[in-house]
């Protein structure tokens, strides 16, 4: 409650101006704007993966106002200020209202049947030439579950292409990887809920006071908890904490192994557990001999006590709970250090009981969906490309001859980059995402989408960096204009529903890919009278059927009645849909074996360390009011007064050995290229020797400077650690000396 009423502030919103109109909550501190709306709509927040209950006001065939849905068990009516001005984005300048084809060098205005007749025509075309697996599609985390089951099948087999991927893969397939790894299959395996019943809590490189905010209430809410906290940055949720772990950047690794042994050597682990439901014990127990405390002390920069009772708080706990994120993820090392957590969770059976999780925290709001029915990295149902039986099944659920089923998965989404640089890559199709700011290295992307014979881009925006290049732009939908499902970081499913229609001539995802279906010839197969998103929901739950993944027992008309509803919930489960779910707490596991995998892990040093000509380490992140590369939140004016533009946080030591000051405009400049003219910000927050940049801002570019540096296993990139300097901008004139910290703004300040 504190942190919300301090989000409110910091927003700048006076609740008490008659220019906005806004009401007092006595819980959150304010509501979106009363406009007098007519009738309101249920629906789920389209930003991060907390999936928030809202409902939309509705006056005059516009949305006018948005409020959080009092009886959603996510939020109970809570929303954070991106939830609150989210209908601002339906109206925003620069929707995408038209096709558009590139003709002559320009992009003209053209119908819907020369904007598909040519999209088909070109990339069959290139296919001929070059080979199906010359086309590559790139998608998002932000359609429905609806869509992404469509646009799967339409991809694998309609244009017959593996080379298909989502954006996701930038910022959740660590936590996929690690999960498949250690426990057979994706899924997180908590709820929101252990928050509250943990006594123990440790957050690894997760900001969720300003990432996820609405999941702090429930913090708030436990008494009785031990929050810690490991992050290089004093972040909010750092300051949030009981301890504070200040972790040398991407020492995460060393120092849970450096838990796990004294766990083990201290016999801490439940033994009968660990005997009777996992695999591996006695070789990861040697794998940690290198893993002392002094030797985790001295790559984490911890104190050795301070290590050891972390260990010791953790698996003497009755139920603890650890969390992670980008900080996690964004690492070369990002899955097996998710391996590592899972193998402490193992190792102290802090799993499946209520308040005991591994618990992933999932950036998009459908990022989950697309995992279980997106046909990307896994066969939908979490079923694998390399089993017979799974393709087997498959094919008979479609009504198809199971060698029509790939045997392997495509290219994940920076290989499809890779692929376009080398020329094997020679028409992409992109859909809900922005690249041109999001990916890594940006000018490798560059030189890939430059080399392409054809490019279409589909999205609820135009013009962004990445529209502006496209060949062909097909105007889609966005939240508050389409219906379907997501499903949020706890597995728990809730209704997408739309309020008013799409601006001009622009379409839902969903009807834009049926149409593609019928002009490939392969809608009556592939998709036999569907003309709804209900039609593919009813699908998806024979395919989810006796899976993990279990969506068989829901409906839309239950969805509505309870408001969400976690997975697995087959048919017998319609009596208690608003039952927390948890899985492995009978100690089954999806494994060949059915046990858990202790699997060892090796800490080394993130690829690109400093040195004398590039002496800092940067590190990016997330502001609270702007989602990714403000696509939606950059249209929406109230956002930008809060947060009108990027910032570098740096040490006063650092500052002062470059004599720079406070608002400095500065240069930070990596071996591949600079982001010019960013506003120095000196603070303690961040270590000697590290900086740190938000990444949503295309004018000050983040990945102008971040490196081609990937995971092996998940191919997620590391975009948290390479070696910059900087430099006073050449134009920015030397400043009086000043107190930094007075002059710091209320981003370094306390919740």
């Amino acid at each position: 409650m504190k942190l919300l009423r301090w989000l409110a502030r910091r927003s700048g919103l006076d609740i008490r101006s008659p220019k906005y109109s806004y009401g007092v909550d006595p819980v959150l501190g304010f509501t979106s704007a009363r406009k007098h709306a007519e009738h309101w709509v249920n629906s789920t927040c389209g930003y991060c993966s907390v999936g928030c209950g809202m409902q939309l006001g509705v006056k005059d065939g516009r949305v006018v106002s948005v409020r959080g849905n009092p009886h959603h068990p996510v939020n109970l009516g809570k929303l954070c200020p991106k939830g609150l001005a989210e209908h601002y984005a339906i109206e925003a300048e620069g929707r995408a209202r038209y096709p558009l084809l590139r003709k002559n060098g320009r992009l003209v205005r053209v119908s819907w049947d020369e904007a598909l007749d040519a999209m088909v025509g070109r990339f069959r075309a290139v296919q001929r030439k070059y080979g199906p697996e010359s086309l590559g599609v790139i998608s998002t985390g932000q359609l429905v579950t609806e869509e992404f089951y469509t646009l799967g099948k339409l991809v694998q087999l309609g244009l017959g292409t593996r080379n298909y991927d989502g954006n996701t893969t930038l910022c959740m397939s660590t936590a996929v990887a690690g999960y498949k790894r250690s426990f057979g299959s994706d899924g997180p395996p908590g709820a929101y809920e252990d928050l509250e019943h943990a006594d123990v809590i440790l957050l690894i490189g997760a900001n969720v006071a300003e990432n996820h905010p609405i999941l702090c209430t429930r913090l708030e809410e436990n008494k009785a908890k031990t929050l810690i906290v490991a992050d290089p940055r004093v972040t909010k949720t750092a300051m949030m904490a009981d301890i504070y772990l200040p972790v040398k950047p991407r020492s995460d690794l060393a120092l849970i192994n450096a838990m796990l042994r004294i766990v083990i050597d201290e016999e801490l682990y439940d033994k009968e557990f660990v005997a009777a439901h996992t695999s591996g014990f006695e070789e990861l127990r040697a794998s940690l001999a290198p893993y002392t405390l002094d030797s985790a002390a001295q790559i984490t920069g911890l104190e050795t006590a301070l290590i050891c009772k972390t260990a010791l708080l953790y698996a003497n706990a009755k139920a603890a709970f650890i969390g992670w994120t980008m900080g996690v993820n964004h690492s070369t090392k990002g899955t097996e250090t998710v391996n590592a957590i899972n193998n402490l969770a193992l190792l102290t059976r802090h799993i499946g009981r209520p308040g005991a999780s591994p618990f992933s925290i999932t950036g998009q709001c459908n990022a989950m969906g697309t995992r279980e029915a997106g046909f990307t990295s896994a066969i939908p149902g979490y079923r694998k490309f390399e089993s017979r039986e799974d393709r087997k099944e498959i094919a008979r659920l479609w009504n198809l001859s199971p060698e029509c089923i790939p045997t392997r998965r495509g290219l994940a989404y920076p290989d499809i980059i890779e692929g376009a640089v080398a020329g094997k890559i020679r028409a992409l199709w992109i859909l809900g995402t922005n690249p041109l700011v999001s990916f890594p290295n940006i000018d490798v992307l560059k030189h890939a989408l430059g080399n392409l014979d054809f490019l279409v881009v589909q999205d609820g925006f135009h013009p962004t960096p990445t529209t502006e290049l496209a060949d062909l732009v097909l105007p889609a939908a966005i939240w508050g204009e389409k219906e379907g499902t997501y499903t949020n970081s706890e597995r728990r499913v809730s209704k997408v529903n739309a309020a008013v229609a799409p601006p001009g001539e622009a379409r839902t995802d969903f009807d834009i890919f049926l149409a593609l279906a019928g002009r490939l010839g392969c809608k009556d197969e592939l998709f036999p009278g569907w003309r709804e998103p209900r039609d593919a929901f009813d699908e998806w739950r024979r395919v989810s059927a006796g899976r993990l993944c279990d969506y068989s027992g829901m409906s839309y008309a239950e969805l509505e009645a309870s408001g969400s509803i976690q997975w697995p919930f087959p048919p017998g489960s319609r009596s208690r849909a608003s039952a927390t779910r948890r899985l492995y707490g009978d100690g089954h596991f999806a494994t060949e074996d059915g046990r858990a995998r202790l699997l060892p892990t090796q800490w080394v040093p993130f690829p690109e360390q400093p040195n004398a000509e590039f002496p800092l380490i940067l590190n990016t992140g997330r502001t609270v009011e702007h989602w990714h590369t403000r696509t939606k939140t950059g249209g929406i004016s109230i956002l930008q007064r809060m947060s009108p533009r990027a910032w570098l946080e740096m040490n006063p030591q650092d500052a002062a050995r470059l004599n720079l000051h406070a608002h400095d405009r500065v240069e930070v400049i990596s071996a591949r290229g600079r982001v010019s003219r960013v506003e120095l910000r000196i603070t303690g927050i961040v270590a000697p020797g590290q900086v740190f940049l938000p990444f949503h801002f295309v004018e000050t570019n983040a990945n102008q400077i971040t490196q081609s540096a990937f995971d092996p296993i998940s191919r997620e990139p590391n975009y948290k650690q390479c070696a910059v300097r900087v430099e006073r901008s050449p134009s920015s004139p030397v400043q009086p000396h000043r107190n930094s910290f007075r002059n710091h703004s209320a981003k370094g300040g306390s919740p």
